[in-house]
C-alpha cells in the first residue's frame, strides 16, 4: 500500500502568484502548490514537468491549423517569420496561442537558432562536431573511459545553441523553449508544433 501524500491549504494569493508565472489554471496551481508544501519554485517545477509530459502525449496528434507570424527588430535589420502547427482553428485565434507564437518569433530574432530540434540537424554536421569534441577531449589526456562522456557533452552543448527547443528562453531563462511550448500545450489542451521558420539578417546570407 502507497503512503499517502501530504497535502497543505495554501492561500488565495500563493495561488495568483504560481498562476502569474506559469499561466496554468487555478485548479492546477492550488493542487500543485498543495503536493509541494506551498513551495513556489517546486510547484513551478511541477507544473512545467507535468506540461511536459502533456505535450509528449498530445505530440502524435495532428496540427493542421495554426499561424504564420512575423517580426522585425533592430530598426528593421532583423526579421522572422514562423510557423506555429496547433490542432484546431478556435486554438489559432486564442490569446495565448498568438503571444506563445509571437514570442517564438522575438526568441528566434534574438537568440538566431539554426534548426527547431536535435532531430533536424544534418547527419554530417552532428558527426563532423562529435570528432572535433572527441579530439578536443583526448587532448586532456584524461583517461579513455570519459572522453566518450566529455564529447557527448559538448555536443550537448552544440545543440543548446543551434536548436531552438532546447535554448534557455530569451524572456525567461530558467525555461527552455521546449519548457515554454509544455506549459502552452498544458494549459491550451491541444497538441502545438513549432513548425519551421526563417531568420533574415541584414547584409547576411
Amino acid at each position: 500500500m502507497q503512503p499517502a501524500r501530504w497535502k497543505v491549504a495554501v492561500s488565495a494569493k500563493e495561488v495568483k502568484e504560481l498562476r502569474d508565472q506559469t499561466g496554468a489554471g487555478m485548479m492546477d496551481c492550488k493542487k500543485a502548490l498543495s503536493e509541494c508544501s506551498g513551495n513556489l519554485d517546486d510547484a513551478v517545477k511541477l507544473l512545467r514537468t507535468k506540461g511536459l509530459a502533456d505535450a509528449a502525449k498530445r505530440s502524435g496528434r495532428a496540427t493542421k491549423e495554426g499561424l504564420v507570424d512575423s517580426y522585425i527588430h533592430a530598426g528593421g535589420k532583423i526579421g522572422v517569420l514562423v510557423e506555429v502547427g496547433c490542432e484546431t482553428d478556435f486554438v489559432a485565434l486564442n490569446e495565448d496561442f498568438k503571444t506563445f507564437v509571437h514570442d517564438v518569433c522575438m526568441h528566434i530574432a534574438a537568440a538566431n537558432p539554426e534548426y527547431v530540434s536535435r532531430e533536424e540537424v544534418p547527419a554530417e554536421v552532428t558527426e563532423a562536431e562529435l570528432s572535433i569534441y572527441k579530439d578536443q577531449a583526448k587532448a586532456t589526456g584524461k583517461p579513455d573511459n570519459i572522453l566518450e562522456k566529455i564529447a557527448m557533452g559538448k555536443l550537448d552543448k552544440f545543440y543548446e545553441h543551434v536548436c531552438l527547443l532546447e535554448q534557455p528562453f530569451v524572456k525567461d531563462d530558467k525555461l527552455t523553449v521546449e519548457q515554454l511550448l509544455g506549459e502552452i500545450v498544458g494549459k491550451i489542451g491541444e497538441n502545438i508544433t513549432i513548425k519551421r521558420f526563417i531568420r533574415f539578417e541584414l547584409g547576411k546570407d
